[in-house]
């Protein structure tokens, strides 16, 4: 059943882009199949983020019960115990709607994959993941401070699902800063794409930015996991 709502949830985002692309069928610039490109990396990120990292949405509730103390106690470190806790089910139902549409997605580029694209997918991919896990870990962080963080982290990843297999320059430019120096969304898939789909004149950012997404990715990840060290050093216990 887990399996079977990690495909269905998945699924629900292709119908949309779907319906959209037929509508729309040159959305902000991007043709149909370069849309498909940011669908596919990003659902593919995502299921990767959810098989690796996705525990972090469990924190604030270890917290809360004060599960979370007992991890110190054991000689493991606490965000690995957080991580292999519970086997995310689902995640392979995310894994598997992603990775179809992911390849269907490389088979509609309109552009040949040479080994330097490809090389540079695989990477945009692995990046994209990593840039999702810091966002929630650093979410995470603020939970064991604030255990009611989980409300935060669900708005957060509506926000991510709604407006993440798009392009952004469909939105005001204002927003597209937003997703891109506050809330990092537009690393995941939006700026790799653009990249390999040749849009990286029309991104609102240095070209050599958008081509570092992948570096971004780890340099965020790192960050955070910089800030869940900081945050567990201070943390005092469910009573304070």
């Amino acid at each position: 059943m887990s399996i079977g709502f990690g495909i269905a949830w998945q699924s629900s985002v292709i119908v949309f882009a779907t319906v959209l692309l037929q509508r729309f069928p040159g959305m902000g610039g991007w043709s149909s199949a370069d849309v498909l490109l940011i669908v596919g990396t990003r659902m593919l990120a995502h299921a990767l983020y959810v098989l690796f990292f996705g525990r972090t949405h469990r924190l604030p509730f270890l917290v809360q019960e004060g599960l979370i103390d007992a991890c110190l106690l054991r000689p493991m470190p606490v965000f690995r115990q957080v991580q292999l806790a519970v086997f995310p089910t689902h995640g392979l139902g995310d894994l598997l709607v992603g990775a179809t549409m992911f390849a269907f997605a490389v088979q509609q580029a309109a552009e040949p994959w040479t080994a330097g694209r490809a090389a540079f997918l695989a990477a945009a991919v692995v990046g994209g993941m990593l840039v999702e896990s810091a966002v929630f870990i650093a979410l995470s962080s603020a939970a064991l401070r604030f255990p009611a963080t989980f409300y935060w982290s669900t708005w957060v990843d509506e926000l991510m699902a709604t407006f993440g297999s798009y392009p952004l320059s469909i939105l005001p430019r204002a927003v597209g800063a937003v997703f891109t120096f506050v809330l990092p969304l537009a690393f995941i898939a939006y700026f790799p794409a653009g990249v390999l789909t040749g849009h990286g004149s029309a991104l609102g950012v240095p070209l050599w930015l958008a081509a570092a997404s992948p570096l971004v990715g780890l340099a965020a990840f790192v960050a955070a996991r910089l800030l869940w060290n900081w945050s567990l050093r201070h943390y005092t216990g469910v009573n304070g």
